[in-house]
């Protein structure tokens, strides 16, 4: 009896709400957490005074307000209720499910825009405390964005019985769907389309990094080390590198871009695989 009890407190309230998971208890979960993250960055833009408004890279201060303490913010929530739920084990553990070799092909589309950013930045153009902290801050962006979608995501998904393309997929969808609140910041719609049919497909080839790794940490490194080597690259939001010794590779890494958004869409087709349900009946 004292069993039958237990699995039923289990199934019922939020914990019960989120083990049974699915592709719609899991939008649910992201909507929620987008609520708390960007009532967290208005509150944070607010304390932020001048910094706020002022060009992203141009102090420590501006790169703080308008990017890192949000994202401290929404990861101590994700963390706090990965903990409560107790799936940081499962999450954050060796991925149940084979490898295939040509899945390596999306860690290494990934990493060279990244190289090529690297060694095309003008790297003396902002201070060091502030190229440090962009730096920390895009850990940050690929820890929180990880966990939400390739961790929570791909659990949820695989506890509700779906198959591995559907979970490449779906999670792919989630993620890119989240980028179209860019809209409620001022963003113009062809800035956010385009940045969604990107996200989509970066979303499958972070599926499928961290499956050829094994680990969600592959994912979260490989996506924490995009978004601030893009920044520098360009100087900021809108804004294009003018350093002509660097000019040639920045523009081979935007091209490359381009073959990283096609990628994606067919990759996704090649992914093949099931997880069994390791859920307690």
């Amino acid at each position: 009896m004292a069993v039958t009890v237990s699995v039923s407190q289990e199934q019922r309230g939020l914990r019960g709400f989120m083990n049974r998971g699915g592709f719609w208890r899991f939008l649910a979960f992201v909507a929620v957490y987008l609520g708390i993250y960007i009532g967290s960055g208005t509150l944070i833009s607010r304390l932020g005074g001048h910094y706020a408004d002022d060009d992203l890279l141009s102090s420590l201060g501006s790169v703080f307000f308008q990017v890192t303490a949000s994202l401290i913010v929404g990861s101590i929530v994700l963390v706090a209720f990965s903990a409560y739920l107790g799936w940081n084990r499962e999450m954050f553990g060796r991925q149940p499910i084979y490898r295939s070799k040509w899945m390596w092909i999306a860690p290494v589309i990934v990493a060279t825009p990244i190289v090529l950013r690297v060694l095309g930045i003008d790297w003396g153009r902002h201070q060091a405390d502030v190229v440090a902290l962009m730096l920390g801050s895009g850990l940050l962006i690929g820890f929180a964005e990880e966990l939400i979608f390739r961790g929570f995501g791909v659990k949820m998904l695989r506890d509700a019985g779906h198959g591995e393309r559907a979970v490449a997929a779906l999670t792919a969808l989630a993620f890119a769907l989240s980028h179209s609140t860019n809209l409620l910041g001022g963003q113009s719609i062809t800035v956010v389309g385009p940045t969604v049919l990107y996200t989509f497909s970066f979303g499958v080839l972070m599926y499928l990094t961290m499956r050829v790794t094994g680990f969600l940490v592959g994912a979260m490194v490989m996506h924490g080390l995009t978004d601030p080597t893009t920044m520098l690259a360009t100087g900021g939001v809108d804004e294009v590198a003018t350093d002509a010794s660097s000019g040639g590779l920045l523009q081979a890494a935007g091209l490359f871009t381009m073959l990283l958004i096609i990628s994606g869409y067919v990759l996704v087709i090649f992914v093949r695989g099931r997880v069994p349900d390791q859920r307690p009946s």
